[in-house]
C-alpha cells in the first residue's frame, strides 16, 4: 500500500479550516433515498465478486434500499465505461455508478491499455453526464496484490468505492450540481 499515516486525510485539521472558509462543503456516505449502480467486470471474476461483496455490505450499511441497487455485469474491464454510460442513461435513474473489476499485469502491453481506457472511459462519462463514476477497478502487478486489495475486510476495495460514491453524491447535492431528485 503506499498510503501511510504521513498522507492520510487528518478530519479533525481538515475541520479547523471551517473556521477560515467562507462555505465548507463535505459529503457524507448517506445511502437512504440513493439509487446506486454497479458495472462490474467478469474478467479476473472472482476479485470482482470479492470487490462486490464489499461494496454491497457498505451499501447496506449506508442504509441503500436494495431495490434501488442495480448490477450489471461487463465482459471486462474496457467495457465498463460503455455499461456506466448505459446505466446512466436508462429510465432506472441512477445517483451514481461504482465500477468495479481487476486489471492485473501480465506479461505483455495488454494491461497498459486495458486500465488507461478504463479509467479514461470512466472518467469521460461522469464527466459528460454529471453523475459520479466511481473507479473500483484494481490495476495490480500481481494476482495476490488482488487478493489482498479485495480482501473481506476493512481494506476491501469495492466498499471503499461504495464509500466515495455515496459521498460524492452528497457532495454534489450540497454545491447543488447534482441529479438527485
Amino acid at each position: 500500500m503506499t498510503s501511510t499515516t504521513e498522507t492520510a486525510f487528518d478530519a479533525e485539521v481538515a475541520g479547523r479550516f471551517r473556521a477560515r472558509v467562507g462555505t465548507y462543503l463535505e459529503g457524507q456516505a448517506e445511502g437512504r433515498g440513493r439509487r446506486v449502480a454497479l458495472a462490474c467486470a467478469r474478467f479476473n471474476g472472482g476479485v470482482t465478486l470479492r470487490l462486490v461483496e464489499g461494496a454491497l455490505a457498505r451499501l447496506d450499511d449506508a442504509g441503500v434500499d436494495r431495490a434501488d441497487v442495480t448490477l450489471a455485469w461487463a465482459p471486462g474491464a474496457f467495457e465498463l465505461p460503455m455499461v456506466a454510460r448505459a446505466l446512466i442513461e436508462s429510465p432506472r435513474h441512477v445517483d451514481a455508478v461504482i465500477a468495479l473489476g481487476a486489471v492485473i499485469r501480465g506479461e505483455t502491453g495488454h494491461y497498459d491499455l486495458v486500465a488507461g481506457e478504463c479509467a479514461r472511459g470512466l472518467q469521460e462519462v461522469q464527466l459528460d453526464t454529471g453523475v459520479p463514476v466511481v473507479f473500483g477497478v484494481l490495476t495490480t502487478e500481481t494476482v495476490d496484490q488482488a487478493l489482498e486489495r479485495s480482501a473481506p475486510d476493512e481494506t476491501n476495495k469495492g466498499s471503499e468505492a461504495a464509500t466515495t460514491a455515496l459521498e460524492m453524491v452528497s457532495l454534489l447535492a450540497l454545491i447543488g450540481a447534482d441529479r438527485v431528485s
